[in-house]
């Protein structure tokens, strides 16, 4: 067999699968242009069933190895010189003269979306949300972030709001005025006013190179600790594993939490998301908080966030009364553009625009 598949193995199998055909895919065993062996060619070689190689082809279309050509199968479409510096610009992708969201998101994909969930849902879209959000994108988000980022939660855990202004307010009431908010020095200056507006006292704590430095996490009394590890507004700074290994370590040490505000994650320039300190965390400490504004459009208020377990019933006896603010529409076509891909697709071809324009100013 060309492909072997440790069934003793921890990982998935549809995991070892796409690795191996990545890892062939990168050493050049398939150039760009070649063409994949189908998913069942792929089933009957390495043993598996035709869901598990076609799970790990949609992976690999997901982060823009392989495209799907329609009756055709799948074809390499990834170049070592798109990931490295060392090689002259290669022909932009032109997906500027598509028609995009402000975001950069296809427009006509989203109004494709749009027409299909108006279709399929007719007036379901008329119902009021249940106040934590639909089911329905609770769901989607739970699988999305799995796969993109490691992130392992259950649905209930997923907060849907309008707009990461409203989830700091929400947290702020969560956890309450009697703590102090750590924030960073520079950060964006909603983060203070909002929670300043909620009676939060907010002690703003200098950065480095790395992010928060070590002497203002040891000099302050706060309870609660405000980071945006990757590419900080408005410093660019991100934070590395071992800095964000020290913010949880500060959290353990004091019983204290961390508001992880991940926005703009999902566009770095890198071929895998940095680790979120959600994912890192062991201890329930952590409350992680995205919106769709960034990769989708800034007309599309919706913010997601996540509450470790132990918050539940905080939230449940303190704030589940509120009705969600985001309509049953929105919240349809969000979820059908996580389900099918289209998200992630949009994600990678923006990844890949912005690689390359790094490398033509390189040169």
């Amino acid at each position: 067999m060309r492909y072997h598949i440790d069934h003793t193995s921890d990982q998935k199998a549809y995991m070892q699968l796409y690795s191996q055909l990545r890892a062939d895919i990168v050493s050049g065993a398939y150039a760009c242009g070649a063409r994949l062996p189908s998913k069942r060619e792929l089933a009957a070689d390495s043993g598996v069933s035709v869901i598990t190689s076609e799970h790990a082809l949609a992976l690999l279309c997901e982060e823009g190895y392989i495209e799907s050509r329609q009756r055709s199968g799948f074809f390499v479409i990834y170049r070592q010189k798109d990931f490295g510096s060392s090689a002259p610009p290669v022909e932009t992708v032109h997906i500027q003269h598509a028609h995009t969201t402000t975001g950069g998101f296809p427009f006509s994909v989203l109004a494709r979306t749009m027409r299909r969930v108006l279709l399929d849902r007719g007036s379901d879209i008329l119902v009021k949300s249940p106040n934590h959000g639909c089911h329905e994108l609770r769901s989607a988000l739970k699988s999305y972030l799995a796969r993109s980022n490691g992130i392992n939660v259950q649905p209930e855990q997923i907060i849907i709001g309008s707009g990461a202004e409203y989830l700091y307010s929400l947290i702020a009431q969560l956890l309450g005025r009697e703590r102090s908010f750590g924030l960073e020095n520079p950060s964006y200056e909603k983060i203070r006013q909002v929670y300043q507006a909620c009676g939060i006292t907010c002690d703003m704590l200098v950065m480095d190179k790395d992010g928060i430095k070590t002497s203002e996490l040891q000099r302050t009394e706060a309870q609660v600790l405000h980071v945006t590890p990757f590419h900080s507004y408005p410093s660019g700074i991100t934070a590395g594993a071992s800095k964000r290994a020290e913010y949880l370590h500060w959290a353990r040490q004091r019983s204290g939490y961390i508001i992880e505000d991940n926005f703009d994650s999902e566009l770095t320039v890198s071929r895998k998301n940095e680790d979120t300190v959600f994912s890192l965390d062991d201890s329930g400490s952590v409350i992680y908080l995205n919106t769709f504004s960034r990769t989708i459009a800034p007309s599309i208020r919706v913010g997601y966030m996540l509450l470790p377990q132990r918050l539940l019933d905080d939230f449940d006896r303190q704030l589940g009364f509120y009705s969600c603010t985001v309509p049953v529409f929105e919240q349809y076509v969000l979820a059908e553009l996580l389900n099918s891909g289209d998200f992630e697709r949009s994600i990678n071809r923006t990844r890949r625009a912005r690689r390359r324009q790094l490398e033509q100013q390189e040169h």
